[in-house]
């Protein structure tokens, strides 16, 4: 019973924390006391779940003991101050008591998008989300965006403060207002899928505790609610087609075009391929996540047994390098330009990229690929070692070594 208790309560953590600190932030904007409240009903539940048991709804559990520990911390600050605290105060009337834990999606999102309000500093507003909303350490976060995990923290404790003293309102902003915060929100879905996609190992997103599964639900809620923006359309589409091969993952690394199609999940593909054509219909000029789903789809074509559209894939990687010139886009234009136009105008649009890109384990491991195609295979020998030695991921920096050898 113990380490069942354990279990399910660190379940609670990873999957409920966001759900449960945006239900509590709401009543005065105060990140931290809702943060604090919740550290401390998990707390109570690994201490107290071993000798009483799982409760039937452990996430309406948590609610509740999080719930008197905010209502609790009110009180004495009233306390202290002599102010009044009744049923009346406007703090209060937050019903959570009627609350279903399990019908709160959309919490998260209101909280992500005050998360994105202007008022907040542009360069933290993800990362601000996929901490606060989505459980992720700061460490996490700082190593998806190559940064010092210290720096990272400080800024996202004055961003927390930023929004409870200027009041930031949590809710769906109106339709003039949000072309200027979805795009943050979406980065930090996609964000989540990216994290929770390297730490998955093969697992099924269908799994309870599954980060990825996650990203594709809020992907798919935001979708829906935002029925006419096809880039929130075109996100669900790009992580439902990627997570398609999630089980091709586990154990051996296996590269995209040698994976074997059969393991693949079709309905998952066919959901993903319902969700572009949606993208599509709504027109207007494609957005990075819609041509990044659309070069995942001519992949995902093998599973009818299609064979790669090569020429397809060159003209939507560079359309893309063009919508969005990040250093993965143009790294990912090299390796399949290198495919179609000669390995050695791949090599050449390495060269072109900026001081830095050499940090990134998969710079190395397409000069790597390219340069074996180019018959140079002393210095592939070299780029793969390097991206094997920048690697994180240990089956991909198995097979990168592998290769080195």
């Amino acid at each position: 019973m113990t380490s069942d208790a354990r279990q399910v309560a660190a379940h609670a953590a990873r999957a409920s924390f966001g759900r449960l600190v945006a239900l509590l932030v709401s009543a005065n904007a105060n990140i931290a006391e809702a943060e604090d409240a919740v550290a401390a009903a998990l707390e109570q539940a690994l201490r107290s779940w071993p000798a009483t048991g799982i409760p039937a709804n452990p996430e309406g559990w948590l609610l509740t003991v999080a719930r008197n520990r905010q209502r609790d911390a009110w009180r004495s600050a009233a306390h202290r101050t002599g102010a009044e605290l009744d049923a009346d105060d406007p703090r209060m009337p937050y019903a959570l008591d009627e609350v279903d834990p399990g019908a709160i999606g959309d919490r998260r999102l209101e909280l992500m998008f005050a998360c994105a309000d202007p008022a907040v500093d542009a360069g933290v507003r993800t990362p601000l989300m996929l901490q606060l909303v989505l459980g992720f350490t700061a460490a996490q976060i700082a190593a998806a965006y190559g940064v010092a995990p210290a720096g990272l923290t400080k800024r996202l404790v004055r961003a927390k403060r930023r929004i409870r003293d200027a009041g930031i309102p949590f809710a769906i902003p109106d339709r003039a207002s949000m072309p200027h915060r979805l795009s943050a929100v979406l980065e930090a879905v996609y964000g989540c899928y990216a994290i929770a996609w390297r730490d998955a190992d093969g697992r099924s997103h269908r799994e309870p505790d599954s980060m990825a599964g996650e990203a594709l639900h809020l992907a798919t809620t935001l979708a829906v609610l935002l029925d006419a923006e096809a880039e929130a359309w075109s996100l669900a589409a790009l992580i439902a087609l990627s997570l398609s091969r999630a089980e091709a993952r586990s154990g051996v690394f296996v590269p995209l075009d040698e994976q074997d199609p059969a393991t693949w999940d079709a309905a998952l593909i066919v959901e993903g391929e319902g969700y572009l054509r949606r993208a599509g219909e709504l027109g207007g000029t494609p957005g990075r996540f819609q041509l990044e789903a659309a070069m995942q789809a001519v992949h995902a074509a093998r599973v009818r047994g299609a064979a790669v559209d090569w020429a397809a894939l060159t003209k939507l990687s560079r359309v893309l390098v063009a919508v969005a010139p990040t250093a993965g886009a143009r790294i990912a234009s090299a390796a399949v330009v290198g495919r179609t136009d000669g390995p050695e105008i791949g090599l050449a649009l390495l060269d072109e990229l900026p001081p830095g890109s050499e940090r990134l384990s998969a710079f190395h491991a397409t000069r790597g690929d390219l340069l074996t195609r180019a018959g140079r295979r002393v210095e592939a020998s070299a780029a793969f070692a390097r991206a094997a030695e920048l690697e994180t991921d240990a089956a991909a920096a198995a097979y990168l070594r592998s290769r080195a050898q």
